[in-house]
């Protein structure tokens, strides 16, 4: 099971038209993109599918359509979190998921709970699901960082496969990586960290960046994943000034600028956040022409 989740996922965006519905032939142009450009598995409707504005018909419609479109080619994860335990463990029964290989979990937001709250949280929606968890950490997000004792105690679950670690703490994804289970993998949340990461054993990163550069970012991650430190890094450089845009007007707004640019789908995003101002969108496309990504 796991070796479906080595590699390259995309955290797929949701294309949305001017008048800020979903767009469904953009979704179909965005999964042909990222295939095509050899990313490893689809997530769907993660933070940077901007889940938290749409509505349940909207996100089955969503992953309806991206199942249809991979035509089975690549795994497909499933983003179903919140700070409802109750609510998360509705949802499994709510939607259907036939298609979907795991789901991407986010630790709850706001609530801030202890430790061991956020222990008995997973443990409960682990216990309810038919499909493995991979766990999300995300504390820029949450508030609240699942340590990784806490981690550790999850990964001794049957149905917790993974965790996707974007704490940026280094020390953190190195503790989990050297107690882990082996039948439990260490997957990057943060793209620019990802080849350090590979290098003591991660398996791989859900990508943001991956929707813009699919075939630049699998590149780089192939060559760490194959010991090419040297190679990887080269083009991690060229990534380096435009991951930084990705995130200045918050997530997705930055990589669905870069994908308006590249003629992929167009850069309208749901309030609350708003379009790409012109400055981020002129930087955007310098940085993209210098290394060569345009």
């Amino acid at each position: 099971m796991i070796e479906k989740f080595k590699g390259i996922g995309v955290a797929l965006v949701t294309p949305f038209d001017t008048k800020a519905e979903v767009d469904y032939q953009a979704l179909e142009k965005l999964v042909e993109h990222v295939v095509q450009g050899g990313v490893d598995y689809l997530v769907v409707l993660g933070t940077t599918g901007e889940a938290a504005t749409c509505t349940p018909d909207e996100k089955q419609e969503i992953l309806n359509k991206v199942i249809s479109v991979n035509a089975g080619r690549k795994p497909i994860v499933f983003g179903i979190g919140g700070n409802n335990t109750a609510g998360v463990i509705d949802n499994f029964k709510t939607f259907d998921l036939s298609g979907v290989d795991a789901i991407l979990s986010a630790s709850p937001y706001y609530n801030k709970p202890s430790q061991e709250g956020i222990y008995q949280h997973y443990k409960a929606i682990a216990e309810q699901s038919e499909l493995p968890i991979i766990l999300y950490n995300v504390p820029g997000r949450t508030s609240s960082n699942v340590s990784a004792e806490t981690t550790l105690r999850l990964a001794q679950l049957e149905n917790v496969i993974a965790i996707k670690e974007a704490s940026g703490n280094l020390e953190q994804c190195m503790t989990i990586q050297k107690q882990k289970p082996e039948d439990f993998i260490l997957i990057s949340g943060d793209d620019l960290l990802t080849t350090s990461m590979i290098s003591f054993g991660a398996s791989g990163v859900i990508s943001v960046l991956a929707n813009a550069f699919p075939s630049q970012f699998s590149g780089m991650i192939n060559n760490a994943l194959n010991g090419d430190f040297a190679a990887a890094s080269k083009t991690l450089f060229n990534f380096l000034e435009i991951n930084d845009l990705m995130y200045v007007e918050s997530n997705p707004v930055g990589v669905k600028t870069a994908l308006d640019h590249l003629g992929v789908i167009g850069s309208n995003v749901r309030l609350p956040l708003i379009k790409g101002s012109e400055d981020l969108r002129s930087q955007l496309l310098a940085h993209m022409k210098k290394n060569k990504f345009i």
